[in-house]
Formats: structure tokens, C-alpha cells, sequence
């Protein structure tokens, strides 16, 4: 037998339980203000801020890259159109043209707002539909 009763073992292990919960609750805290223990010195808060300059400048990067190329794409699919239209071909082709400009167009907005994947995704397919148009004609 140990001496202690049922209630002195339950109470021990109560306050061992709000123990870890403040512990935790502390953690939560430090981390929500940026205050942790691994996050000690300033050279260490330094690497971060760069690490974060670095990102910020990489993700405009993509940005800049995914608006540009999308207006360039749709400055192209629309001179193609108006080109085409001229000739004596078919209607399908200016028309193909002029659609894939618009998905390029499209795909700009979305890189300029931060979805440069799906701006990617859609420049892509916007250069398959001038494509299709270019094997038409």
C-alpha cells in the first residue's frame, strides 16, 4: 500500500493536469504574440524578417510575372484575331483566337490577385485554344 487514499491520488493528478494545461495555454500565448522560447535572439528574429522579405519579394515576383504574361498572351490572340478576320477564312479561327485571349485575360486577373497557379493553368489552356485556331487555318 502506498498511504495515500483514492482522493489524495485523484487530486495530485488533477493538479498535474492544470499544470500541463497552463503550461500549454502559455505556449499558445507566446506563440500568438511571437514571444517563444526557440525564438530567443534578435539574430534569430533577424534570419526571420529576411526569410519573410524574401517570400514577400518572391511572391510579387509571381505576381508581376503571371499579370505580364497574360496580358502579353491576350495582346497576341487579339491581333491574331484581328488579322485572321481580314482573310477569307472561316469564321471558327479569328474566333478561336479572340476566345483563348479572353481566357488569357482572365488568367491575368487571377495573377494579379494572387492565383498564380490557376493563372498558370489558364494561360496554358488559353494558348491550346490559339493553338487549335492555328491548325484551322
Amino acid at each position: 500500500m502506498s498511504g495515500t487514499t483514492d482522493s489524495e491520488t485523484h487530486d495530485r493528478e488533477d493538479q498535474d493536469q492544470d499544470q500541463k494545461r497552463d503550461q500549454d495555454q502559455g505556449r499558445e500565448q507566446d506563440r500568438d504574440t511571437g514571444r517563444g522560447q526557440d525564438r530567443g535572439t534578435g539574430q534569430d528574429q533577424g534570419e526571420d524578417q529576411d526569410q519573410d522579405q524574401d517570400h514577400d519579394l518572391e511572391v510579387r515576383r509571381a505576381r508581376w510575372t503571371a499579370v505580364g504574361t497574360g496580358a502579353l498572351l491576350t495582346v497576341a490572340g487579339l491581333a491574331a484575331s484581328a488579322l485572321r478576320s481580314t482573310g477569307s477564312a472561316t469564321a471558327l479561327i479569328p474566333v478561336s483566337y479572340a476566345s483563348g485571349a479572353a481566357v488569357c485575360a482572365v488568367a491575368s486577373v487571377l495573377g494579379s490577385r494572387g492565383r498564380t497557379r490557376r493563372a498558370l493553368w489558364l494561360m496554358i489552356a488559353g494558348v491550346m485554344v490559339m493553338a487549335v485556331g492555328d491548325q484551322f487555318d
